[in-house]
């Protein structure tokens, strides 16, 4: 096991122990557990482990460590404080609370996703305390009408069951499932007819989360009608199914598409980053001399390729690093490069002594591009890491 493993490993465990402590300590000692959601339990620390630990392994990678360092140095910086709070704010409420990211890509995929995550983000904050023992609800022992709410085993307000509040504290999960459907119906509506994502799309990536969302909505939605309007019918059954969709669900969600729930908050720390880069000095392309990216961002982006392995020095050249130059150069000298393999230098007997092709024309390298073929070969056409344009690539074959 690596060392990076053993720490996510670790931080797990750790943060998994301080859970079950606050589930004994929130409970008073379990005296307000509910011994029947049990199995909820120990899924929830399955999840949170195995949340923790890819979570850890995640921010131990060269570009999220990389970002999350230099988030929180400009974000402890006093002189910028302020104005990161803001941007961080900002971000927060545009991108989390309103998912502006999403409604970008498309209006109806904005309000599936919307609905999505804010049924899913509602349902936890109801059930979550439900569950651990942490929130309880009890008659009165004098009059079974009302019912008194234990918050951590502290008596609260008590309220009639038959009153509006009760109603809707009664209730309070069935909303949160109504928009959960919604946008579930609203997700598969665009994957079955939009071509762009059905040529992508995969089902234990795609379908399966708004499967298992829509199987624990739906059967909890019947719970309710059952005990409602049934007189009850069923509803042993039915709250097995119940059970066995959210367990499977938690056990699942570490390792599949729902995971990136927990990774979009992080995604601040990025915001951070770009807009201090936008203030600060900017990098200089080396061969066209135009500004194109900040210098914090390039010199981050350098650090961080050689800690993957990756070295695109261009040695005995003014250029120094593949990432001195800018996008729009780099694509003009892979074309050059190209040019000059598909017009092989011949020997000519002009009276200059240059060499020329077959076509007579002189070769790119006497013609002012020296370094094409030496940045090409020592930086390849991509790279990974923090890209300046914000697009994501994959490492280039280096034969």
């Amino acid at each position: 096991m690596t060392k990076e493993k053993i720490k996510a490993t670790a931080c797990a465990v750790v943060v998994t122990a301080i859970l079950a402590r606050l589930i004994v300590l929130g409970s008073r000692n379990l005296r307000h557990f509910d011994a029947a959601l049990v199995c909820y339990t120990f899924a929830s620390l399955f999840a949170v482990f195995g949340i923790t630990r890819r979570y850890a392994l995640w921010l131990q990678r060269p570009p999220t460590a990389m970002y999350w360092k230099r988030a929180g140095q400009l974000c402890l910086r006093p002189a910028g404080l302020a104005r990161n709070v803001g941007v961080v704010l900002g971000r927060f409420t545009k991108d989390f609370v309103f998912n502006r990211f999403i409604f970008r890509r498309g209006r109806l995929r904005g309000v599936a996703h919307w609905c999505i995550m804010w049924g899913c983000l509602i349902a936890l904050a109801v059930t979550v305390p439900l569950v651990f023992g942490w929130v309880e609800f009890k008659t009165e022992p004098d009059d079974l009408s009302r019912y008194r709410v234990f918050a951590f085993g502290i008596p609260q307000a008590a309220f009639p069951v038959e009153s509006l509040f009760g109603f809707v504290v009664f209730h309070v999960l069935v909303w949160p499932s109504l928009l959960i459907v919604a946008g579930v119906f609203l997700a598969i509506r665009r994957r079955l007819r939009d071509e762009g994502a059905a040529a992508l799309q995969r089902f234990g990536e795609d379908f399966l989360p708004l499967i298992l969302l829509f199987a624990i909505s739906a059967t909890g939605l019947m719970l309710t009608a059952s005990y409602t309007w049934m007189k009850g019918q069923a509803y042993e059954f039915l709250a097995v199914l119940h059970a066995i969709t959210v367990i499977f669900t938690l056990l699942w969600l570490p390792f599949g598409k729902l995971f990136h729930v927990f990774q979009r908050p992080a995604h601040l720390a990025v915001a951070v980053y770009k807009d201090a880069g936008r203030r600060q000095e900017q990098a200089v392309c080396r061969r066209c001399g135009e500004p194109f990216a900040s210098l914090m961002h390039i010199q981050d982006l350098i650090t961080v390729e050689l800690q993957l392995g990756y070295r695109y020095e261009v040695k005995g050249s003014a250029t120094e690093h593949y990432q001195w130059v800018c996008p729009r150069c780099r694509r003009a000298l892979f074309g050059l490069a190209q040019a000059r393999l598909w017009a092989p230098a011949t020997p000519d007997s002009s009276p200059g002594g240059a060499a020329v092709n077959s076509q007579g024309r002189q070769p790119l390298a006497g013609r002012g591009e020296p370094d094409v073929p030496t940045i090409l070969i020592h930086g390849g056409a991509a790279h990974v890491g923090l890209d300046p344009r914000g697009a994501r690539h994959t490492p280039a074959s280096r034969g």
